[in-house]
């Protein structure tokens, strides 16, 4: 498992989300592609300007929020976050 320090140390040297993760469509950590990669379970982890933000669950979401589930909420399907990215979506 990843050390305290580690965890730490990974949160302050992430650079800004970008638009595909603020739309949930890429893993705030490992940048996971969640649209080639139906399989991968995402979980929300954080919030910016009143959106969810997502992690692949387990080691990623640790990493994010310090929870191998995240946080206690249900992100959109994937095709719904899809559409939102495409229009430019809030």
């Amino acid at each position: 498992m990843y050390s305290q320090d580690s965890i730490s140390g990974h949160r302050r040297g992430r650079p800004e989300p970008t638009p595909e993760m603020l739309s949930g469509l890429a893993c705030l950590i490992c940048t996971t592609d969640y649209r080639d990669a139906p399989g991968t379970e995402a979980v929300v982890v954080s919030h910016r300007d009143g959106r969810q933000l997502l992690a692949c669950r387990g080691t990623c979401a640790r990493m994010a929020c310090g929870a191998v589930d995240g946080l206690d909420e249900t992100p959109p399907p994937l095709a719904e976050r899809v559409r939102g990215h495409r229009s430019g979506g809030s």
